[in-house]
């Protein structure tokens, strides 16, 4: 049974985007009304612009199902783009900065940054949203729960309590265009984006991403490459846009003392039936990660994403063609994509976590899975009689 994987093709203009997912088990009963809400929901968020009341994404599974459930072969999706212009599409020779156009016209040695953006367009994420949430279906018959939010656009911070349960917060943040579970703090986000394009400018934020309901054990302190902690940081660094990765408190840590970051562990024998096996913690600073694996708290993840590099206002660029300086190259985009990119985040973090699943409970099929999930859990309840130490 191959590792879970995937990856993806498209262009932002081009005929369609496709996600290619290995290593899904057989037996997995995939939601497709599901998969299509999260996309629709990538596609919503205030500050959103005219691209996205030209598409509708909804996914097209070709491959790697029968009857919606698993088969354990590829499973191929489709994403169609409703504007497929991309042969027709002028000529961009003003880089913007902040994209990926200078960088890819220097390594592709072109002055036509149209054949770098096609492809760097954050519209490549609509594929990821699609094969995250299509691994969500094997979470879901496990009991993990993955959810993403905004906690802050621009300089305006939310109060998110994140106690609070996975289906209130998805409540809450589903009340608004921000997808903030404040509502207070919504209302002045979408106040703060609307000034940005009355001043054709453009605005970042932070997003935060729960999963609960996991076991301990998932990632590995064995090799650097298997770490969780260190894993999920490049799958939610590499979505477009994002700048900054962080996990529990993150960067607060190194201006505390050891005292007030690590988390206190008790054992409540009430709590052993759960994925917890019984171990508490009096906080989760760590955010659900040390040593590179998962200890059943709430794995937290945040990650900054900086203002969209495409202003209606331009800033000053130079032509690749003439190297005269001139105002950079305007392509229709939005003033801000930080609830759309909650989604992404979300959907990224939920395939990771599902990757490091499938490697510490193997199976060709769900009922395999399910049966070598049931066995770890039993030994690692009895952890006293099992050891070998």
């Amino acid at each position: 049974m191959p590792n879970l994987d995937y990856r993806t093709a498209g262009e932002s203009h081009g005929r369609a985007l496709t996600a290619l997912i290995e290593g899904m088990p057989a037996g997995v009963a995939i939601d497709l009304a599901f998969i299509n809400a999260e996309l629709t929901r990538r596609q919503g968020g205030y500050g959103r612009g005219g691209r996205m009341k030209i598409e509708h994404d909804e996914a097209t599974i070709l491959s790697g199902l029968r009857r919606g459930v698993t088969i354990g072969s590829p499973i191929a999706i489709q994403i169609n783009n409703r504007d497929f212009r991309i042969d027709e599409a002028p000529p961009i020779h003003r880089p913007r900065p902040g994209h990926a156009d200078l960088a890819g016209s220097l390594k592709w040695l072109s002055t036509d940054c149209r054949e770098t953006l096609e492809r760097a367009s954050a519209r490549e994420t609509a594929a990821r949203v699609a094969a995250g949430a299509l691994s969500r279906c094997l979470l879901r018959e496990f009991g993990i729960d993955v959810v993403g939010y905004v906690v802050q656009v621009h300089d305006v911070l939310a109060i998110v309590h994140r106690n609070m349960d996975v289906s209130e917060l998805r409540f809450m943040r589903d009340g608004n265009e921000a997808y903030c579970p404040d509502p207070v703090a919504a209302a002045r986000m979408i106040d703060a984006i609307r000034q940005a394009k009355v001043d054709k400018d453009t605005l970042g934020g932070i997003v935060e991403v729960q999963v609960r309901g996991h076991p301990p054990g998932l990632g590995s302190c064995m090799r650097w490459q298997d770490k969780l902690d260190g894993r999920l940081m490049q799958a939610v660094g590499s979505v477009q846009a994002i700048k900054a990765v962080e996990i529990g408190l993150g960067f607060v840590t190194a201006s505390r003392r050891g005292s007030d970051v690590h988390d206190a562990i008790d054992y409540d024998p009430t709590q052993r039936s759960t994925p917890t096996l019984g171990f508490t913690r009096r906080s989760n600073n760590a955010g659900g990660l040390e040593g590179g694996m998962t200890n059943a708290q709430p794995i937290v993840v945040r990650a900054a994403m900086k203002p969209i590099s495409t202003l209606l206002q331009g800033m000053d660029s130079v032509n690749l063609v003439t190297k005269a300086p001139e105002r950079s190259d305007y392509e229709r985009s939005d003033v801000c994509s930080v609830p759309a990119a909650s989604v992404v985040v979300e959907n990224v973090v939920a395939f990771e976590v599902a990757r490091a699943f499938l490697e510490k409970v193997a199976g060709d099929t769900l009922h395999e899975v399910r049966a070598s999930y049931d066995s770890y859990l039993a030994a690692a309840r009895n952890l006293s009689k099992s050891s070998i130490m």
